[in-house]
């Protein structure tokens, strides 16, 4: 196709479109007018994509249609239909597309911990490194059964301090370091506290308190990681796509888990505030910790595999995260 050509004899009406969506005010004739270049124009757009792939064109188009759609459309509200379409569709798909990236947060951070956890359990230079006889006894037959106390107070606190961990993770996640220094410190304190719990026999106490929560906070502390990860990777590794598109797109995408995960980790501190520090048999907090944890964990598997099926990404849809260049691949 002859894009000069083609731009020549289009563009008075892509002019005209601009001169209609910026117009203050539109005279009837002149909204039906500008409903119908708007159509023109997107099928414009849609034949350079295909057949020439002119960035500037394209970028040039784009604009010009999302103006014109902006006046078409007026200022967009959110509605129930977009609260439950994120809930159904986008989250669901965008946790679902890190799912081995969590795995293999998961399963590195596991090993971190048992390795301090056995060397602070079995060595007396990792027991000397938490602290004095005194302060042991202290932390592991006082301290840390009386850290879990019951109420909205103690559930909020550990829900916004989790929530923000999560969050610095997925944002900070294109440097690289920062998810893998704040997971490495997780597993670390995690390895440690098990490690002294271990020592003193108290091991049982350890999990009867850290499972029932610990299940889903840590998971999603996992994903926030592997979230962060995903979008350094695409920095190194963007497949076929330009950079900057990959970037712009996994961004959008892996914002969405951040968003999701202030959900589950809300889910977490409830269950830590009013399950985990109560006087409920250890095997019905567990019980309950565990349900919720499999509940998660099923809503992500079901509906994110069902979206993804349909092509989900968990990206804003294109004409609200703008056209981009086409690519091969």
């Amino acid at each position: 196709m002859d894009l000069d050509a083609f731009i020549a004899v289009r563009k008075p009406r892509w002019e005209r479109l601009d001169v209609l969506a910026k117009s203050r005010r539109l005279t009837g004739r002149e909204s039906d007018e500008l409903v119908s270049l708007y159509q023109q124009v997107a099928t414009d757009l849609s034949v350079v994509r295909s057949r020439a792939a002119d960035p500037g064109t394209i970028t040039q188009l784009s604009e010009r249609l999302l103006r014109a759609r902006a006046r078409i459309a007026g200022s967009r509200s959110a509605t129930w239909s977009d609260v439950s379409r994120f809930f159904a569709v986008s989250l669901p798909a965008a946790m679902y597309r890190v799912r081995w990236w969590t795995l293999a947060v998961t399963v590195g951070v596991s090993a971190i911990a048992v390795i301090v956890a056995i060397w602070v359990a079995n060595t007396p230079e990792g027991l000397a490194s938490i602290g004095s006889a005194q302060e042991r006894e202290n932390y592991v037959y006082n301290q840390f059964a009386s850290y879990y106390e019951p109420g909205f107070g103690f559930a909020s606190k550990v829900w916004t301090n989790n929530a923000w961990i999560a969050t610095q993770c997925v944002a900070f996640g294109i440097t690289g370091l920062w998810p893998i220094w704040a997971l490495f410190q997780n597993a670390v304190n995690i390895g440690a506290v098990a490690g002294l719990m271990a020592a003193y026999g108290e091991l049982g106490t350890f999990f009867s308190l850290i499972t029932p929560h610990g299940l889903l906070e840590l998971g999603s502390v996992f994903m926030a990681g592997g979230a962060g990860l995903k979008l350094f990777w695409t920095i190194v590794d963007p497949g076929p796509r330009p950079r900057s598109l990959a970037l712009a797109q996994e961004g959008r995408s892996l914002f969405t888990v951040a968003i999701g995960l202030s959900c589950t980790l809300l889910l977490s501190g409830i269950v830590e505030g009013f399950v985990t520090g109560t006087a409920l048999p250890t095997w019905a907090k567990i019980v309950i910790g565990s349900a919720v944890f499999g509940a998660v964990v099923a809503y992500i598997a079901i509906f994110g595999r069902r979206a993804i099926k349909r092509g989900e990404t968990g990206d804003l849809r294109q004409d609200e995260a703008g056209y981009s260049v086409a690519y091969a691949g």
